[in-house]
């Protein structure tokens, strides 16, 4: 079930923007298979199998690599795929006999997606690094936090799984739906420094223009306003609001008893702190769940400030089913929504077994084949 229904993807086990990239794919109907290594170094952060999320949706087989009979089984899992994921430095999965050149001669019509931080070439791309340090060099990072405060680090989403795994999965399907027209296959290069670039093409524009420049936390949209802002509440929980419209400003201001007149006008930043401090004496007066009261169903652009926990039981997220129960772990639901061909609920993250393996295997070689390569040792 699913619009992406009928297209096959082979990814090669790793970690970051490309296992995130194979769950949306995979949520979407895609058939992916993950092709991990046997007895391998734990990677990432380590966590109980049924809570790394991200590999929910697909089967898993252990392929042992270092055997030419396992390089070879995936290239016959090549042929019969839409597409390929690697999320490895340039030059690894070349010296696995999995390179771009290897599979495309397998399969002509494939895509063959490629992820990492810096790009596949330039100068950095053979350094190592992580989501902070792709995000670093784009301008973004520095943009993010209070004046005077160190650059606020936010988690590993504009990185690792913006920049990169959405990007990549973009790059895929434009990619596939090119090659069902010409019937040649490319190679996608997903750099997170592209895509974090990319992401802020506004940001440039605004920079470009002299509309948002450094300091950070000094402009309408990173904190520096006090219309775009945060704010504490009695009980020490929070409240967002970001009136940017003269509109829902006023009506904010109506809701927190100001008036208009004791204030500077909206878009002067050099009143911008007064009008900071008033803001921030009004909040303080009631409890978050009082606020929620208050400003629920109005248009002055409000939300409470929730955490991981708190979100799951919100009643809008709740309504639209955002969040769906797998094996007993609450998560988010596949997005976004289809009218006409809806995805299933997926499958939790799989276990490695002989059972599975051979279920998984199943689509792609005729049975006779797997009993062989397990006598053989290539997979396990």
């Amino acid at each position: 079930m699913g619009p992406l229904a009928g297209i096959k993807i082979v990814e090669l086990a790793g970690i970051g923007p490309a296992p995130m990239c194979a769950m949306l794919l995979a949520d979407l109907g895609a058939t992916v298979l993950r092709v991990d290594k046997p007895n391998k170094s734990p990677l990432g952060i380590p966590r109980p199998a049924r809570f790394d999320l991200v590999l929910r949706g697909r089967k898993i087989v252990e392929i042992d690599l270092k055997k030419p009979d396992g390089v070879c089984l995936v290239l016959d899992l090549v042929e019969k795929s839409d597409a390929f994921i690697e999320g490895f430095r340039p030059g690894v999965s070349e010296r696995m006999g999995l390179g771009p050149e290897a599979c495309m001669a397998r399969n002509p019509k494939l895509v063959y997606g490629r992820v990492t931080g810096w790009g596949q070439d330039g100068p950095l791309a053979m350094s190592a690094g992580h989501d902070l340090n792709y995000i670093s060099i784009t301008g973004v990072l520095d943009a993010i936090g209070r004046q005077g405060q160190p650059p606020s680090i936010p988690l590993q989403l504009v990185g690792d799984y913006a920049g990169g795994a959405l990007y990549l999965a973009m790059g895929l399907l434009a990619g596939i739906l090119e090659a069902r027209s010409s019937g040649q296959g490319q190679v996608v290069d997903a750099a997170m420094v592209d895509g974090v670039a990319s992401l802020a093409t506004l940001l440039y524009g605004m920079n470009a223009a002299g509309i948002h420049r450094p300091p950070r936390g000094t402009n309408i949209l990173d904190g520096g306003s006090p219309f775009y802002a945060v704010y504490e509440c009695s009980d020490g929980k929070w409240i967002s609001i970001a009136p940017l419209e003269p509109k829902f400003f006023e009506q904010l201001l109506e809701r927190l008893g100001i008036e208009k007149q004791s204030l500077g006008p909206q878009y002067d930043p050099s009143t911008w702190a007064d009008t900071r401090a008033v803001f921030s004496e009004a909040f303080r007066k009631r409890t978050q769940a009082e606020w929620i009261v208050q400003l629920t169903g109005t248009d002055v652009c409000f939300a409470p400030v929730l955490d991981f926990t708190e979100a799951l039981d919100h009643p809008h997220l709740v309504a639209r089913r955002t969040f769906i129960d797998i094996d007993g772990v609450r998560q988010p639901a596949p997005a976004p929504r289809f009218s006409r061909t809806p995805p299933s609920n997926p499958e939790g993250p799989a276990n490695v077994s002989q059972t599975n393996t051979d279920e998984a295997l199943a689509a792609w070689i005729d049975r006779d084949k797997i009993a062989a390569l397990r006598v053989a040792g290539t997979i396990t």
